[in-house]
């Protein structure tokens, strides 16, 4: 056989057999609510949203107002972009971590987030 039809025949194979692997593994994954997060927005966002949330009193005021609410929140926290140029640095036995991101009536918003071991603190909420 020639060497072009063994190349042909080893792409569609190959081809075949990554289709049928993330097909069945995404679907299994999906099931077991699994996510896949290599990058460092999603790997700092993924860490964020797993612990227990806790909210400043600057926050409260900030979320009794009628513009935004915790809902926006927690879809910045999974939607939304790390500045890291103003992130990841110390403060006050964690670490600071400003999230950009939208509300529901499409207005940007930055939050303030202080990642401790085992909680992070909503620290402020500010219009863009």
């Amino acid at each position: 056989m020639r060497l072009k039809y063994k190349l042909a025949y080893y792409l569609f194979g190959l081809l075949l057999g990554v289709f049928f692997v993330i097909k069945f593994l995404g679907a299994k994954a999906e099931a077991k609510g699994v996510e896949f997060c290599y990058l460092p927005n999603c790997r700092v966002l993924k860490d964020l949203r797993s612990k227990p949330l806790e909210i400043s009193s600057d926050a409260k005021t900030i979320l009794a107002q009628e513009w935004i609410n915790l809902d926006d929140v927690k879809a910045t926290l999974k939607y939304g972009d790390v500045d890291f140029s103003k992130s990841n640095k110390p403060y006050k036995n964690g670490k600071m971590y400003l999230v950009e991101g939208k509300t529901t009536h499409n207005e940007e918003i930055n939050i303030t987030m202080v990642n401790y071991p085992s909680k992070v603190v909503l620290e402020k909420i500010e219009k863009k």
